[in-house]
C-alpha cells in the first residue's frame, strides 16, 4: 500500500532499525519504546488490522509471533515477554498495518492497562 509507513520501511523508502528480516515478515525496533526490548514485527504483506484479518492471513500472523519469539531468544528475555497486538486506535493503533509489538527486557506486570 503505496501510503502506509511500514509499507514504505519494509520497502526501504524509510529508514528503521532492522532486527529480523525473512520471507514473510521484517521486524524493526520501535522509535518510542516502552520497554528495553521493544520490536515491532509486521508482516511483509499489507494486511490493515487484526480485525480486517482473513482466514488466509492466519498463517503470517502465526508467523509474526514466531518471528517474535525468535527475537526474544536472541534477545535472552525468552523466559518473559509479552506479545501485543493492538485493534484500533482506542487500543493505541496509530499505524494501520498489523504489527506484533514484542516488550520485554524488565518486569511486566499484569492488567497492562
Amino acid at each position: 500500500m503505496s501510503d502506509c509507513l511500514f509499507c514504505k520501511i519494509i520497502a526501504g523508502e524509510i529508514p528503521s532499525k532492522n532486527v529480523y528480516d525473512d520471507e514473510y515478515t521484517y521486524a524493526f525496533e520501535d522509535i518510542d519504546p516502552k520497554a528495553p526490548t521493544h520490536v515491532l514485527v509486521v508482516p511483509k504483506r499489507h494486511i490493515r488490522g487484526l480485525k480486517e484479518a482473513e482466514a488466509e492471513d492466519a498463517e503470517i500472523i502465526g508467523r509474526c509471533h514466531l518471528a517474535a519469539a525468535e527475537i526474544a531468544r536472541q534477545r535472552n528475555i525468552e523466559n518473559s515477554y509479552r506479545t501485543v497486538l493492538n485493534v484500533g486506535p482506542g487500543s493505541g493503533q496509530s499505524v494501520f498495518h498489523l504489527h506484533v509489538h514484542l516488550l520485554g527486557g524488565r518486569g511486566l506486570k499484569w492488567p497492562p492497562g
